[in-house]
């Protein structure tokens, strides 16, 4: 080789060894994480550069040793990256060093399960193919509308099986109103959350009252004696208080989700795990098609649940609503505070609870809506087409008779 080559090389093979060197002592810090903080980014910059550019032409030229075929890299200072032909930056994480067992938990976030569902096989989603094209089944926030077409069943029952949760289902059966419970338990016993743990919590002021009717494995009947109150009205509203308050008192500690519901009525059809969310509430009825400005939101600005007449997405239904025990809670005792404050400065929202709900819904958006499907009253709204399936609907009653009794 001729002076220059040989000048060449030594030139080269000094400038590698200070640039090595140089990284060793000073930037290592930075290989393993231990960067004071605030410091300047410019070490970092040159140990990029070096990592990026200045190895890889090195590796090129063949100047850096490789170590043997079939023999571990050494593991100094460097971790085995001076002497390694996968040359990463120092962000970017070097996949098969962790030590064997430790990568799977480390992957996962904290306080998450990772849900791995049995083989199924079903229809294909088709993205070009909407479920359904005759309704909305999706609000403007990207919370779904839940409507018959829009969910498969099968793959919700599987995720759900394997979280093992249990749901409440509260229901308030005051004064003659305990008439509706036999009815409701066995419908629920039917169509409510088949194949999953289900407390049913019964507010009643009647104990006695509360019929035995046989349940399936894993769900149970509890009896929550409260006091009757004078007005119906009344009654409704109190729901809110007592629900906030057994929330932290139990459900908090015996469920993970809680569906609050009205006792006059009977499932008719599945209701399952398709409608459990953080929190959801369900289209009125009678207002899924009409404009805000016809909704019977509460008006008067000296209300709590005052809601302007150029406000308001959809209107709810306090009849059927619920989420996580957390957010219901966060509702419940929302609702009640505003109605305490009403009730000091002498004014009662136009629908009680239900417009109070409907103003804390519109302040804090639902994750999930119901349609009309999961509330109905066949005998005064008939069944329209859009209906594929009634799947909780009114009993016929005389409400004079019940309501005061």
């Amino acid at each position: 080789m001729d002076p220059t080559g040989k000048s060449k090389c030594r030139f080269l093979r000094l400038l590698a060894f200070v640039l090595i060197t140089f990284t060793l002592v000073f930037l290592s810090p930075l290989r393993f994480g231990r960067t004071p903080p605030g410091a300047a980014r410019g070490p970092q910059l040159l140990w990029e550069l070096w990592a990026h550019d200045l190895v890889p032409c090195l590796l090129l030229t063949g100047k850096v040793h490789r170590p043997p075929q079939g023999r571990a890299p050494h593991q100094g200072f460097g971790g085995g990256l001076f002497h390694s032909a996968r040359v990463l930056s120092p962000r970017i994480p070097v996949l098969g060093t962790r030590p064997g067992g430790a990568g799977e938990a480390a992957g996962k976030p904290a306080g998450q399960r990772v849900v791995k569902l049995p083989r199924m096989v079903y229809p294909q989603p088709r993205v070009l193919t909407p479920s359904r094209t005759d309704v909305l089944v999706l609000t403007p926030w990207l919370a779904p509308i839940i409507w018959e077409g829009t969910f498969n069943i099968d793959i919700l029952n599987a995720q759900f099986r394997l979280q093992n949760v249990t749901v409440g289902l509260t229901v308030f059966a005051i004064k003659k109103y305990v008439v509706f419970l036999k009815l409701f338990l066995e419908t629920a016993e039917e169509h409510f959350m088949v194949g999953h743990r289900v407390n049913y919590y019964v507010f009643t002021d009647r104990p006695d009252d509360v019929p035995r009717v046989p349940l399936r494995e894993g769900r149970r009947l509890v009896v929550l004696q409260v006091p009757a109150a004078a007005r119906w009205q009344d009654v409704s509203m109190r729901r809110m208080e007592m629900i906030s308050d057994f929330c932290a008192r139990r459900f908090l500690h015996e469920v993970a989700f809680l569906v609050c519901v009205d006792v006059d009525m009977r499932f008719r059809d599945h209701v399952g795990v398709e409608i459990l969310s953080p929190f959801f509430a369900t289209l009125h009825p009678g207002f899924y098609g009409a404009t805000r400005e016809a909704f019977t939101y509460e008006r008067r600005p000296q209300s709590q649940a005052y809601i302007p007449v150029d406000q308001g997405d959809f209107y709810y239904m306090g009849a059927f609503f619920g989420g996580s025990v957390s957010e219901v809670h966060r509702l419940t005792t929302a609702c009640h505070r505003a109605m305490t404050t009403d009730r000091a400065n002498g004014i009662e929202a136009v629908w009680h609870d239900e417009s109070h709900l409907n103003r804390y819904l519109l302040d804090h958006k639902p994750t999930k809506v119901l349609s009309p499907e999961y509330l109905w009253d066949e005998q005064l709204l008939g069944w329209p087409a859009v209906m594929k399936k009634l799947r909780y609907v009114a009993v016929p009653k005389n409400h004079q008779q019940i309501r005061n009794r």
